[in-house]
């Protein structure tokens, strides 16, 4: 396997005959494949087959470059996502997964293809209407999301706690750690963020019981076909936490509190105090990741440069909210 690009892998023929008779499906039911080029951090392919089912297989990059600490095993945290998932949300099937890394020097995920386009690049064709119905959908499928529980708080593949503000903290700190190490300019210091969510930690103790989070539900994630939701995917950033840390990414740069139409589906969400403070927190977290990841994996360019902007202001609006 070489690389493309930092990030990117090449599958060969070799590789890929290997991966599907792993899956026990015989190489001859190979009608195409065609490497998807949206993909930034894992390299996917569109495998299409002589009955005409669709597949994607999904590569990590090489384990030795360099990434964020809750990156390790985002693979194994994808499959276990899907298989968990799999009776509330339309996922992907999982066919194959393989973590040996003896077929592929990476892990890597087989799944089943689904229908549709992803909500982001269709955001323009959809009626007013047809988006609310869509978001009272999109609702009640996460709040089927958030009935399925697990043993403790965390990463799945990271280290967890019976205690929600133990991992949550630990989860922050790592990150905040990796923006020592890439040096990655922030709104305000390490010291003064951890500072200020240290001083608000207190209100996750208000969260008692692990749900699955799938914590990147942003419409680019989102699949629809035919004026329906038809797919859920990347579940690789999930972990057990907090209902309400799902809110921030399905509000990305603003605020659930205007998505009256999600909230129909969703169900009542009391925006207490504590609930504000613990969404301020969930947003904080969610914006230094997409700063901090940036710098290992080496985006630049002008659209980098206005995300930047954009998140660092997002972020500095969530540290005030938590300021005494």
């Amino acid at each position: 396997m070489t690389s493309i690009n930092s990030y990117q892998r090449h599958v060969d023929d070799e590789q890929l005959t290997g991966v599907l008779a792993a899956a026990g499906i015989e190489p001859n039911r190979l009608a195409s494949r065609v490497e998807l080029g949206e993909a930034s951090y894992n390299t996917a392919y569109r495998i299409r087959l002589t009955d005409g089912s669709g597949l994607v297989l999904k590569v990590a990059p090489d384990p030795s470059m360099p990434g964020l600490s809750y990156e390790r095993d985002l693979m194994r945290t994808e499959t276990l996502f899907y298989r968990t998932a799999s009776g509330a949300l339309p996922v992907p099937e999982v066919v194959h997964a393989d973590f040996s890394r003896a077929l592929i020097d990476s892990d890597f995920l087989l799944m089943t293809e689904l229908p549709g386009g992803n909500w982001y690049a269709l955001r323009d064709s959809l009626a007013h209407p047809d988006r609310d119905r869509l978001r009272r959908d999109l609702g009640g499928l996460v709040a089927g999301l958030h009935r399925i529980t697990g043993p403790e708080f965390g990463y799945p593949h990271g280290t967890t706690s019976p205690s929600w503000r133990t991992a949550f903290l630990g989860m922050l700190d790592a990150l905040l750690e990796d923006a020592l190490r890439w040096q990655t300019p922030l709104p305000r210091s390490v010291t003064q963020i951890r500072q200020l969510i240290g001083a608000n930690a207190y209100v996750l103790d208000d969260v008692t019981t692990p749900v699955l989070v799938h914590f990147d539900l942003w419409p680019g994630n989102i699949l629809l076909h035919n004026g329906q939701i038809t797919g859920i995917v990347d579940g690789e950033r999930a972990f057990w936490g907090d209902p309400l840390a799902e809110m921030v990414s399905l509000a990305l740069f603003g605020t659930i509190e205007d998505d009256t139409a999600f909230l129909e589906g969703y169900g009542d969400i009391e925006f207490d105090d504590s609930a504000r403070r613990r969404l301020a927190l969930y947003r904080a977290y969610l914006y230094l990741i997409m700063l901090v990841e940036g710098d290992p994996r080496g985006y630049s360019g002008p659209d980098r440069e206005s995300l930047v902007k954009l998140t660092s202001l997002q972020l500095r609006k969530a540290l005030t909210e938590l300021q005494p």
